[in-house]
This record gives structure tokens, sequence and C-alpha cells, in this order.
């Protein structure tokens, strides 16, 4: 990349791996451009992280969503051809994610309670990280819908989302921040006064 800007996207086409050209805003950019706004997310998790074991698994999420935006940019029928060599995602990453979430999930207590999303900053960013993965996940099957893709990428984004739920979780167990448990028609403080508020007026 020598340079920033080329112009060739000013009318609103961008190029996948292979040269061709298609609308920015179509199936196939729309997913593995949301991959990227996953990947970007992820760094803003990685930057409020203090613990390094939790910084180095998000960067090696995000050196590998690289590959998986690669493989949803190229084609299918390009790669068949061999006229570019774009690295698919194998299928071993899908494992290799099951075994983390088993590693951290044998330090945590058992989940009985849905949880709220919170904690530490960087907590907090993973669990809105695995809400943009779902996204990301969702826009794959659509595209596989219409267009040949990876069919273990959804599989992977599906395991991924998890992964990150688990590591929000870890992240807050690595700083002594405990979980917000989800209570059933309990109401905020704030929510309490309106509430009180609400039937003195209605009284006088």
């Amino acid at each position: 990349m020598t340079q920033t800007y080329t112009r060739t996207g000013d009318a609103g086409e961008t190029g996948l791996f292979g040269g061709a050209r298609v609308p920015k805003n179509s199936l196939r950019v729309e997913t593995y451009g949301t991959l990227d706004e996953l990947n970007a997310l992820l760094g803003v998790a990685r930057a409020h992280s203090d613990d390094e074991e939790v910084a180095g698994i998000i960067h090696c999420i995000q050196m590998d969503l690289f590959t998986v935006s690669a493989d949803l940019a190229t084609p299918s029928d390009i790669q068949s051809k061999g006229r570019i060599a774009v690295p698919r995602m194998p299928t071993g990453w899908i494992d290799g994610l099951e075994k983390t979430i088993d590693r951290l999930e044998a330090e945590l207590a058992p989940l009985r309670v849905f949880i709220l999303p919170g904690g530490t900053l960087c907590s907090a960013y993973l669990h809105l990280a695995r809400t943009v993965c779902r996204r990301a996940e969702r826009r794959v099957l659509t595209l596989l819908e219409f267009e040949e893709a990876n069919p273990c990428i959804p599989v992977y984004l599906n395991r991924l989302s998890d992964l990150l739920f688990v590591l929000a979780r870890w992240a807050n167990h690595r700083s002594q921040v405990e979980e917000t448990p989800w209570q059933v028609n309990a109401a905020s403080p704030q929510q309490s006064a309106t509430f009180d508020s609400q039937k003195t007026t209605a009284v006088s």
C-alpha cells in the first residue's frame, strides 16, 4: 500500500481480491465490512486492557479476523481457478476457540443467571464486540443464501461470540470485578422515584 487514497472508489465501487468491481453497499462488502468493525472494536477493548494475557488473546483474534475478512473478500471461483493465493479460514480455528473457551471457563464460577454487560472498560467493550460478532454472523448467513463463501465462517463467528462473552467475564474475574446479575422486574432507583412521583400525582 503506497498511497492511502486511490480515487478508484469515488463512483461507489470497490475491488474484491481477484479484480472484480462491486458496489460498496453489496452484500459481500457489507459482510466483511462488519468484520472490520468487529476488529476495530476489539482494538478498543485491547487498548483498555491492563492484563497481558487478555490483551494477547484479543490480539490473536484480531490477526485471525484479517484472514477471515480476506476469505470473504475473495470469491470462491477466484480461488478455485488459482488466480490468487488468499488463505482460507481453516476449520481447525473453531477447535482452537473451543479449547480457549474451556480453559477460561475452568477459572470462572458456573453461570446460573443472566448478567448485564459491563464491568471493566475492557470487559464492556468485549461485550459490545460480541454483539457486533453476532451481527457479522447474521451477515455471513445472508451472504451464503445468495453467493458462495466459506461455510465454516459462520460456525467460527458463532463460536467467537461465545469466546468474547467468556473473555469479558474472564477479564472482570482477573480484575476482581463482580458481575451484575439481571433481576426480573427490578426497577432502578430512578425508575422507583419516577413511579412514586406518578402515584403521588395521581392520588392528589
